[in-house]
């Protein structure tokens, strides 16, 4: 596509008093949705619906990312953040219904799939899977029309491979990593683990890429989750170069990126966005990983991620509104 059709916004500074005056609200309803998994594992969600609306509306399959973070945003180790339910409910005010499901090992079935699959078992395409059930569901339900995925962080590898699966009208990536999470993680590493081990680090990184383990982890990396029980789940998810998928998926494409992301870099965006240069690109102004308003020193932006009453940043629901075609 031409340059014209690509969409760089600054939230906040280029969004005019016209263009917000337009939407219409909605009221909204809830109803619950879950998926039984292979293993009988059952993920339970939540449908967020616009309600007073005529015919089929457009819906988004969210895909929550890393970690044990469950539907709305939330997760036991240092987030409530509430970041997802607002974006369903200011979606749903404008038109647009959206699921989003507590993943595995998240949320209302967390104990259950601690006792129930072993962490070895666990493969990133388990996700994938996932993804793709409920978005079939979506798809088979008359009440939606067009049915888009949504992935945040993680989740934007996961719905990216979903979208294609599906053959999803859309695919929108919210703060989605553009290189191989090998290299993402090395780039982490720099600053998270002392410089003496950096080497060993990056040495296991790659062994792991080839999908071969990795015998002996340094201490500072066994703490943090790349023990022997973890590393086929990450020898799997290795396995994709998200600048790769991106291209394999052939529908419209949305690339959302804050400015005030401390986890994942401007640099990662446009990636994807050289991958799909027919993508629509969305620099948020002030936008944080967490889909809010962060503040630029590091600290006090993490902050941020334990308070659920803080809103969405301004001007985001109507963005991803306007590219599913409500607004």
């Amino acid at each position: 596509m031409k340059n014209v059709n690509l969409l760089v916004l600054l939230i906040g500074c280029l969004i005019g008093p016209a263009l917000l005056g337009k939407q219409t609200a909605h009221a909204q309803t809830s109803e619950p949705i879950s998926l039984t998994t292979a293993e009988g594992l059952v993920l339970e969600g939540t449908l967020t619906l616009p309600a007073g609306t005529a015919g089929p509306v457009p819906v988004i399959l969210f895909i929550a990312g890393s970690g044990p973070t469950d539907r709305n945003g939330n997760s036991g180790v240092g987030l409530q953040s509430n970041a997802y339910a607002l974006l369903a409910d200011s979606l749903a005010q404008r038109g647009v219904a959206m699921v989003r499901y507590d993943k595995r090992f998240s949320g209302s079935n967390l104990q259950t799939a601690l006792k129930r699959i072993k962490p070895q078992a666990i493969l990133f395409d388990s996700y994938v899977a996932d993804a793709v059930g409920f978005a079939r569901m979506l798809q088979a339900d008359r009440r939606f029309g067009r049915v888009y995925v949504a992935g945040h962080s993680e989740g934007s590898l996961v719905g990216m491979l979903a979208a294609r699966q599906l053959g999803a009208a859309g695919f929108i990536s919210l703060a989605g990593a553009g290189r191989n999470i090998a290299d993402v993680l090395k780039t982490q590493f720099e600053s998270a683990i002392p410089a003496t081990e950096r080497q060993a680090a990056s040495l296991m990184l790659d062994t792991l890429r080839m999908n071969k383990p990795v015998n002996v982890v340094p201490m500072s990396l066994l703490m943090i989750g790349f023990g022997p029980m973890n590393q086929p789940f990450l020898r799997s998810w290795m396995q994709y170069d998200p600048a790769v998928e991106i291209t394999r998926y052939k529908g419209p494409v949305l690339i959302v990126q804050g400015d005030r992301d401390v986890q994942v870099a401007v640099s990662e965006a446009e990636r994807l966005r050289a991958a799909r240069p027919d993508a629509r690109y969305v620099l948020v102004s002030g936008m944080s990983h967490i889909l809010k308003e962060g503040p630029t020193d590091r600290a006090a932006n993490i902050k941020t991620y334990n308070d659920p009453t803080r809103p969405l940043i301004p001007g985001l629901a109507q963005t991803i509104a306007t590219f599913v075609g409500k607004e």
